[in-house]
């Protein structure tokens, strides 16, 4: 048993939180929700999730804790919470949109707004699924920002840069990261049966490539199992096909 590419996602998704410890853990979508529940179900128990409504949930799902929605604001504020979100556009250093394509005053497209991703991603350790690896979500410049990249925390001080760590942006293809000196994105493995010149021939810019880039881990067979407790339909499949 070695697992789908769409298993290989959710593990990856779930690297995202190791060594996270005692946070809240919000992954938002279909993939990343399991990639979460992996997570706190194998290597860290220790996070906590919401229900989606008003209540913090432990490692077995039991309710741990009321969550009121001003209470939610005290987590966030403090630094206490690591979010992954999608996203519609990243340019080199993670600047992030997903409010709208071309001028915010006259949009090709209306995608979501702002929400959360402005105070996300300076109070909260953000990291990001992108299920269509292509040359138009990877762009020189994005079009509007929502999510706040590190040259921008940077530029605004402490105020923005006290809590901002974007760490993994994990996509249908690879997983990309920022850790280099200026921190600029860089590939840090690809999928199996994904090299790296498909990778680089995806993105609309120029990737920070190491001079060995690893393959994104298989799951082990305990966390198949679990995967597929987690997801008995399938449902992540709708996003990466087997």
């Amino acid at each position: 048993m070695t697992g789908t590419r769409a298993d290989v996602c959710c593990v990856a998704l779930a690297e995202c939180f190791r060594g996270d410890g005692e946070i809240v853990a919000n992954p938002i979508g279909t993939l990343p929700r399991i990639g979460g529940l992996l997570a706190r179900r194998s290597f860290e128990p220790d996070l906590v999730m919401t229900d989606g409504e008003a209540m913090f949930t432990g490692s077995t799902g039991v309710v741990e804790a009321w969550n009121p929605y001003r209470s939610m604001f005290d987590v966030v504020w403090s630094g206490r919470r690591h979010v992954i979100m999608g996203g519609s556009q990243f340019d080199p250093h993670g600047n992030h949109n997903f409010a709208a394509i071309g001028d915010m005053k006259r949009p090709k497209a209306q995608l979501l707004g702002f929400r959360g991703a402005p105070g996300n991603t300076v109070n909260n350790v953000t990291s990001y699924w992108v299920p269509n690896h292509g040359p138009r979500v990877f762009v020189a410049h994005v079009d509007v920002v929502t999510g706040v990249g590190y040259d921008r925390a940077a530029s605004a001080g402490a105020a923005a840069s006290r809590f901002h760590e974007l760490r993994n942006i994990v996509t249908n293809l690879a997983v990309l990261d920022f850790d280099t000196p200026d921190r600029r994105m860089r590939l840090k493995s690809v999928h199996p049966g994904v090299s790296v010149d498909d990778v680089v021939a995806a993105t609309g810019f120029e990737l920070v490539i190491p001079a060995e880039v690893g393959e994104s881990r298989l799951p082990t067979e305990d966390e198949l199992l679990l995967i597929a407790e987690l997801d008995p339909d399938g449902t992540r499949f709708q996003e990466v096909p087997a």
